[in-house]
């Protein structure tokens, strides 16, 4: 296989041509402006555009008069049509074509001057919102299929090269083609065919607005994975009724918000539901977008060449590289900052003002400010400790014209990374260990391993600047105990260095406790996590948090809360929780307590250099978010 060959064909679609197969799928940034485009969310499109994409789906926009939050984007309105058209000039300029999702998320509004509410078909409660839904009358329905039609008008006079109607994952329209939220006894209710109308009626009229040649894209759920919901064998059916209504594409995912099935995150195998998008291939004739955890390019490749799909739609994949598919076509496979899976880019509660990051990716939505720019001139920088921190911090001194030597202490350079990666499904962070020491070698950073750095050796190189990126050293808490025989530490554990009996209990119920517990439960211990505060896992993204909890509970990990602990014995761990005793029988306890910060070396090191930077988790314990982050400030600004 011609290694992303097939992903760099172009495609003839209706009224358009796109220049490769590779499909940026559309992302709520949280950055509009009054329902406008703000320049933060043009530069973050932007950049993905000259990134080399062949199509961005860009929205959600809503099709209402009136937005249930400001950071919302419009299209109900014509007010909104100036910046969507300066978005899309931008985005032309790469010749990238770009297309309008339109999207009421949950929401329908009468009016300019009356909140948007949540609606549906039926009455019920949207699990997400905690809020019940209103249902929609049959002149607010008809008045829907106006908002929705007007819309597509208006991204058509704004100059996008096609529309998306978002028809999935539970949002409105979705309810009323699902028997799980449509109820209704009328002529939008009961059999497919009328739980259909409402879509059907949008196409129809959408027609009649934008002309038989502008494209026109959908995007459904194939599954919902919801009990008694839509399913592939639904879709089989309802997707060649939305080609003879007109539609151009059929970009297929899977799920719903409130489903209890993973869909993205990283203990699901990569291309899980490419199934949806083939089956869906196979009854229509129009191009099909195959979704939902694509980020390496030779999957997505193997994918078009196998035909189960026309395109490769990818979200976090372009939001962790903007120049992913740029990368793909000028075949630098290895240059690709990937994709974590993580699922920190939606950890951020739904509808709240909070803008888009990623974990692996500093200049998301700072694109424009974050530019690198060349050295006014060349300095010796001296870069303490190979963690994330620490490469991410060389690589791009190095880039902007530096001389750089990195030093590590280690016989390999990852810090920390290389223990995050030994849990199960983080597989995804050797990827991105291997992608930071590819380019620190690429940069032309000098690289000295195993070498314990002290000041005379930084005074003899003579460096204009250091950079301490010296990382974390093992904490042990004050629990009478703590030092036993029977004491080992989650990073131990994790590196095949401690003896572990069959009964264990883990003391800690962060992040590293729980994966922690999950390792050894895959091994056949006996687990019993336990936290002082309230709430496991609470430093977990929320959009992750509830899978690890899952996995934990079918592992038969016993999680414990609100504790405070007294003595770790030979026999187990004594507590006591609002004042009552308890006691955890094992055989060996796990300490997942954190770390202390390493800053020894920078205390000593104060006014002995012209210019100190300290970084990652020798300030304080960090995530690899925040270690890679000042890494890149620290790195541009040197």
């Amino acid at each position: 296989m011609n290694q992303g060959r097939m992903l760099c064909e172009p495609l003839k679609v209706g009224g358009f041509e796109l220049k490769n197969r590779m499909v940026f799928l559309a992302v709520g940034t949280q950055d509009g402006e009054d329902g406008t485009v703000s320049e933060r969310q043009k530069n973050f499109i932007v950049e993905r555009a000259k990134g080399g994409v062949g199509l961005i789906i860009f929205g959600a926009l809503f099709p209402v008069k009136c937005l249930p939050l400001p950071t919302m984007l419009g299209i109900g309105d014509d007010r909104f049509i100036p910046r969507l058209r300066d978005l899309v000039e931008s985005v032309h300029r790469y010749q990238t074509k770009i297309a309008a999702q339109i999207c009421p998320s949950y929401y329908f509004g009468r009016d300019a001057n009356s909140p948007a509410e949540p609606a549906g078909p039926s009455e019920h409660i949207i699990t997400l919102l905690k809020k019940p839904a209103r249902p929609l009358s049959l002149g607010e329905i008809h008045q829907l299929v106006n908002d929705y039609s007007d819309a597509a008008m208006r991204c058509k006079d704004a100059g996008f090269d096609a529309v998306e109607f978002h028809l999935g994952i539970g949002y409105l329209l979705n309810r009323f083609l699902s028997p799980v939220t449509n109820r209704r006894t009328d002529e939008y209710g009961g059999s497919r065919e009328n739980r259909m109308r409402v879509v059907l009626e949008i196409l129809e009229q959408t027609r009649k607005k934008v002309g038989r040649d502008y494209p026109i894209i959908c995007r459904f759920s194939a599954e919902e994975f919801m009990d008694g919901g839509l399913t592939i064998d639904d879709w089989r059916v309802m997707a060649p009724l939305l080609e003879t209504a007109g539609v151009d594409i059929m970009d297929v995912q899977a799920g719903w918000h409130e489903c209890s099935t993973p869909l993205t995150q990283a203990s699901v195998p990569q291309g899980a539901f490419v199934y949806l998008a083939e089956e869906i291939k196979k009854v229509v004739k129009v191009p099909v977008i195959a979704a939902y955890r694509i980020n390496d390019p030779i999957l997505g490749e193997q994918i078009l060449a196998e035909g189960r799909a026309d395109l490769i739609g990818m979200a976090r994949a372009l939001i962790a590289d903007e120049e992913f598919c740029k990368k793909v076509k000028e075949g630098r496979f290895e240059d690709i900052r990937p994709c974590l899976a993580c699922m920190f880019c939606l950890g951020r509660p739904y509808g709240e003002n909070v803008s888009l990051e990623c974990m692996v990716n500093p200049r998301v939505g700072k694109e424009k400010e974050t530019a690198l720019k060349p050295a006014s001139k060349s300095r010796s920088v001296l870069v303490v400790g190979g963690g994330p921190a620490g490469m991410q911090a060389a690589m791009t001194a190095a880039r902007r014209g530096h001389r750089v030597t990195l030093y590590e202490k280690a016989d390999k350079l990852g810090g920390q990374l290389l223990i995050a990666s030994l849990p199960p499904y983080k597989d995804e962070i050797n990827r991105l260990t291997q992608s930071l020491v590819t380019q620190v070698k690429k940069a032309g950073v000098k690289v000295e391993l195993q070498t314990n750095v002290d000041i005379p050796l930084i005074l003899l190189s003579k460096p204009d600047v250091v950079i301490v990126a010296t990382g974390v050293k093992p904490f042990s808490p004050d629990i009478p105990g703590a030092k036993g025989d029977n004491v080992v530490t989650a990073t131990e554990v994790l590196t095949g260095t401690a003896k572990v009996g069959k009964k264990v209990v883990v003391i800690g119920g962060s992040l590293v406790g729980c994966e922690t517990a999950e390792f050894l439960a895959g091994k056949g211990k006996k687990l019993t996590v336990l936290r002082r505060g309230p709430r496991i896992a609470d430093d977990v993204p929320p959009a992750s948090r509830w899978v690890l909890i899952r996995r934990l509970r079918k592992a038969d990990v016993a999680m414990e809360t609100n504790l405070e602990y007294e003595e770790i014995t030979i026999h187990g761990v004594k507590a006591t929780r609002n004042g009552t005793p308890v006691f955890f029988s094992a055989d060996t306890v796990v300490l997942a307590t954190g770390s202390l910060p390493n800053k020894e070396l920078a205390l000593r090191l104060e006014k002995k250099v012209p210019e100190i930077h300290v970084i990652g988790d020798c300030v304080e314990p960090r995530n690899i978010k925040e270690a890679i982050e000042e890494g890149f400030s620290v790195g541009s600004r040197v």
